[in-house]
């Protein structure tokens, strides 16, 4: 799950053996490019960052006499924070513009001072949750690649109300069906241009499962098997796999 590689070819296969279940090869752009989202998370009433698609100097020089600095920089179609860059000031924007891929298209986004919660869920065949959990990361990926920082975050024991209907309402948005995904939204540090402090904004979606050891921290805060209920869901649209306890799991890792 650590790179997204294979969405494009599960998409494939469905159309092509007419598959049904799942996202077909002609809808997939609406989760592979960040500005496609947008949209989505704006139809499920979630605000989203204003964005501007990198094309010239003057075209981005507009954008930050409206938004102003900071900024974010990533390729649209991208995973990881890979290549993702924090723009503070004319000096960085000289530098992306003198070092960027000229074979990628960038988004640049203005700046979120916020926590990444995540709502994650296994969904059945009609939209619905069957499973749902969530992680807290202090500290942003972009910061742990660029700055070279440690790594923490942890698996929540109680999805916050208003993180859990951003979630659903996500779901709903993008009708996802069949599937295990993990959301990403920032909980706001601050008031800012976006909402006030302590409200849900849209980040990104990801059409599978967190990566990393994430779905064996959340089999032990939840003492479950998320395998089981991913599979049974895929066997039966259901699961009786019990989720016996509202536990934390931690992670906490050095350079």
């Amino acid at each position: 799950s650590n790179n997204e590689y294979w969405l494009e070819r599960d998409a494939m296969l469905r159309s092509d053996f007419h598959i049904t279940s799942g996202f077909q090869k002609d809808e997939i752009e609406m989760f592979r490019h960040k500005s496609n989202m947008k949209k989505y998370y704006e139809a499920a009433g979630i605000p989203v960052a204003r964005y501007h698609l990198v094309d010239d100097w003057d075209g981005c020089m507009q954008f930050i006499e409206e938004v102003g600095y900071p900024l974010c920089t990533k390729p649209d179609n991208g995973v990881g924070a890979s290549d993702t860059h924090k723009i503070e000031n004319q000096q960085d924007l000289e530098y992306f513009f003198a070092t960027k891929d000229p074979d990628i298209l960038y988004i640049m986004e203005e700046f979120i001072n916020g926590v990444v919660d995540s709502y994650d869920a296994i969904v059945d065949s009609n939209g619905d949750p069957i499973f749902e959990s969530g992680t807290v990361s202090p500290i942003s990926i972009m910061d742990i690649v660029n700055n070279n920082d440690n790594a923490a975050y942890h698996v929540t024991s109680e999805i916050p109300d208003d993180l859990k209907a951003a979630g659903r309402a996500t779901v709903r948005s993008f009708g996802v069906k069949n599937r295990f995904v993990h959301f990403e939204f920032f909980r706001l540090n601050s008031d800012q241009h976006i909402g006030k402090a302590g409200d849900v904004v849209a980040l990104e979606v990801n059409m599978r499962p967190c990566g990393g050891i994430t779905p064996d921290m959340m089999n032990y805060a939840g003492n479950t098997n998320v395998y089981k209920i991913y599979a049974d869901m895929i066997a039966y649209d259901s699961s009786l796999q019990p989720k016996v306890r509202n536990g934390y799991c931690a992670f906490a890792g050095r350079r």
